[in-house]
């Protein structure tokens, strides 16, 4: 009797890494693997790591050990950016069976077939190139046979790698150079995944804003920008809401505002990485902008889209961030009209420049100070942001997935997680409705249907 392996995926870090895993699922499905959940027992278990902080590090090696508690038999193989990195390293974990390398992740099933799946290997067994160049087509989607499990909302992958060169960054080194997908397969990923009921898309990437480099498949160079790619976009005729993932300040150019502003399948989501409100500082991280530029980005919005949720990166706890500096960052942030922040605390990171930067570095207890007085500043900016748009009409799509019969999940186009009393039909849909006012309990903003 032929029994089928067991096979379970769990991702660390971006959206980009996540629509790598789904690609990555998808090659196993066939007769001889079943897709099960990672908290399930499975006969094989596949990581895709991160590298961007030390506690993605920390967190692949929690996930190993969580990966052997369910099956200490388990084949378990490491893809991601941490093994890009330190490849070498992770062969040498406890748990870990296959190592294999950005080139080679894609290609997982022909290193699988090269091995052994029944001995256990330490250290573990590399497959790895150095030069990460190749451009692999990406995109999120669930191929469960029940459309009750099928997500609503799909990570395209339009770009990969990066040219700069921040100072505390290792993506160019575990990424590679800034490379993009060709529009034409932009259009058909797009077209295809609507096909399949996704009714939003996210289009994701290491700097999307950079768009337009090195082309693939045809290794174009500089045809097209992010301009003519959103342009082109939006010429589709099914009904979808298209969102965009992090882009660069000085990348998101003014035309692209104003056309944003007019669009019909763009929503009115922007988030934009800041990092420091200091301009002493961000010339230390190497960024290619001050923060007049960011000031100047925000207002342009603002003007054109009022209701735009605008959420930015910060980094606290940099080398040579003084007291002074944070405070500098704390009222510019406390002044600009944005939505919500994401706070990343400084993790020193090997090879990177910032590591060289000769002054004292920020001790961990003033690094989580700071970083927990920017949460309290975000949470008080989305509360903000959600009570201006009490009593207003806005289009949520419902999720599908939902913990019981009390509510509906999902949200607006401009980015407020919303919940309504349950309606089955609402599942996968769009749906106009009012905003009636916050839970104190969860923060999640309540609704009523429009028809109701």
């Amino acid at each position: 009797m032929f029994f089928k392996k067991k096979i379970a995926f769990y991702t660390i870090g971006c959206k980009l890494n996540y629509a790598e895993t789904s690609s990555i699922a998808r090659k196993f499905s066939n007769f001889n693997y079943e897709h099960v959940s990672f908290k399930s027992f499975a006969d094989i278990y596949v990581i895709n790591s991160c590298s961007v902080t030390k506690n993605s590090d920390t967190e692949f090696k929690r996930i190993v050990r969580y990966a052997m508690r369910k099956n200490e038999k388990a084949f378990i193989i490491a893809v991601g950016c941490y093994v890009q990195l330190h490849p070498k390293e992770i062969s040498y974990i406890s748990g870990v069976d296959l190592v294999l390398g950005s080139e080679e992740k894609f290609h997982i099933i022909d290193y699988l077939n090269q091995v052994d799946l029944s001995k256990k290997n330490f250290p573990a067994k590399i497959f790895f190139s150095k030069k990460t160049c190749s451009y692999f087509s990406s995109y999120s989607f669930s191929n469960s046979s029940n459309p009750n499990n099928r997500r609503t909302r799909s990570f395209l992958k339009i770009q990969d790698g990066c040219d700069y060169k921040c100072s505390y960054c290792v993506i160019p080194m575990s990424r590679g150079p800034s490379r993009s997908e060709s529009i034409e397969n932009i259009l058909k990923n797009i077209r295809f995944l609507l096909k399949k009921g996704v009714k939003e898309i996210v289009l994701t990437g290491v700097n999307i804003g950079d768009y337009g480099k090195k082309i693939f498949p045809k290794n174009e160079r500089h045809t097209y920008t992010f301009f003519d790619l959103i342009q082109e976009i939006d010429q589709i005729e099914e009904m979808v809401r298209i969102r965009l993932s992090s882009i660069e300040p000085n990348l998101l150019k003014n035309e692209c505002i104003e056309f944003l502003s007019k669009s019909k399948h763009f929503v009115p989501h922007f988030h934009i990485p800041l990092q420091s409100g200091s301009n002493e500082i961000l010339g230390k991280m190497q960024r290619r902008y001050r923060k007049e530029l960011y000031q100047e980005k925000v207002k342009k919005i603002r003007d054109l889209i009022p209701d735009a949720y605008i959420g930015a990166d910060i980094i606290v706890g940099f080398p040579g961030e003084t007291h002074k500096h944070f405070l500098e960052t704390y009222h510019f942030l406390k002044k600009l009209d944005i939505s919500s922040l994401h706070i990343f605390t400084y993790s020193q990171r090997p090879n990177t420049k910032s590591i060289l930067i000769q002054q004292e570095n920020i001790s961990k207890k003033i690094q989580k100070k700071r970083n927990k007085t920017l949460k309290i500043l975000s949470i008080k900016k989305y509360r903000s942001f959600c009570e201006k748009q009490i009593h207003t009409i806005k289009t949520v799509l419902f999720e599908n997935n939902y913990s019981n019969n009390e509510y509906l999940y999902g949200y607006t186009e401009n980015y407020i997680r919303t919940k309504i009393s349950f309606i089955s039909t609402f599942r996968n849909t769009l749906q106009d409705v009012i905003l009636k006012k916050i839970d104190e309990k969860d923060g999640i903003m309540i609704a009523q249907s429009v028809f109701v």
